[in-house]
Order: C-alpha cells, then sequence, then structure tokens
C-alpha cells in the first residue's frame, strides 16, 4: 500500500450534479430521468417506502399487538440468607412481616421463598411460593413451610 494512494478518489464536498445542460454534460436530454414513463414526468415524486407496486413494508408487518405481561402475576422474591438475618428464630416469617422488615417493598401479587443463603434458625414461613432448595434449607434448619392459595 502508498500512502499517498490512501486517500485518493475520496472527496469531502462533490459538486452538485448539473443536470439538463446539453447531450455533451452526460447528463443532458433527459436528464437522468430515462425515456418517458411515470418517473420521467414533473410532479412524480418517488413515495417513501415505495415498492414498485407489492404490498408496502409498513402495510405487511403488525401494527398493534397484544401482551400477556400486563397480566402476569408480579413476584416478590426473598432469599433464605434475608430471613437468617433479620428474623428472630421461632417468629413467623409472613408477607405482612417481611413488608414490616422491609425486604419487600412495592406492590406485588406474590411472595417466592428462594434458598439462596443459609439458615440455621428455626422459624416458620408462610408465603405463597417456594423453590424446592428453600423448602429444604428451612425443614433442614428445624422450621415449618406454610403455603399461601394464590387467587385467580
Amino acid at each position: 500500500m502508498i500512502l499517498n494512494d490512501v486517500h485518493e478518489g475520496i472527496q469531502k464536498h462533490r459538486p452538485r450534479k448539473r443536470i439538463g445542460r446539453g447531450l455533451g454534460s452526460g447528463t443532458g436530454k433527459t436528464a437522468g430521468k430515462g425515456m418517458k414513463g411515470y418517473f420521467a414526468r414533473s410532479g412524480s415524486p418517488r413515495r417513501l417506502g415505495f415498492e414498485g407496486g407489492q404490498v408496502t413494508m409498513a402495510r405487511r408487518i403488525a401494527k398493534r399487538g397484544f401482551s400477556n405481561a400486563y397480566f402476569a402475576k408480579k413476584v416478590a422474591v426473598v432469599n433464605v440468607g434475608a430471613i437468617e438475618e433479620l428474623f428472630e428464630a421461632g417468629s413467623p416469617v409472613t408477607p405482612e412481616t417481611l413488608v414490616g422488615v422491609g425486604i419487600v417493598q412495592g406492590h406485588f401479587d406474590v411472595i417466592k421463598i428462594l434458598g439462596d443463603g443459609e439458615l440455621t434458625k428455626r422459624v416458620t414461613v408462610t408465603a405463597h411460593r417456594f423453590s424446592k432448595s428453600a423448602i429444604e434449607a428451612i425443614e433442614k434448619a428445624g422450621g415449618t413451610v406454610t403455603v399461601i392459595h394464590e387467587s385467580v
């Protein structure tokens, strides 16, 4: 590669194309519009998105849809390790006490207890959902698990 040739042929400001200035200019006579036809006439813009008569992309793609995300239940997650830190042995762990302690904040429909962390205290945990590892950890520490049935 020769460094002098790197920028050869690159123009930052190309001069505008002077159309309709005679046969010698290369864009004379029909001024780059070809011979007759709709696009050779004045007042015939090429519409944005026009695809030659086939159904355009804008009309083929769905404009609206449906998502179940709006109807999904909002699940608040609590780990067993957090219960170990914030609750005394023998104390009941319910959705109300979890909100009172501040683990669970904001609006939620369901509370799920997960098994991340260690549990050594004997506690009674009441919640809507439990992971298998959470049930094992709570029962291993001598506690009990109570499932609140979710309303539909």
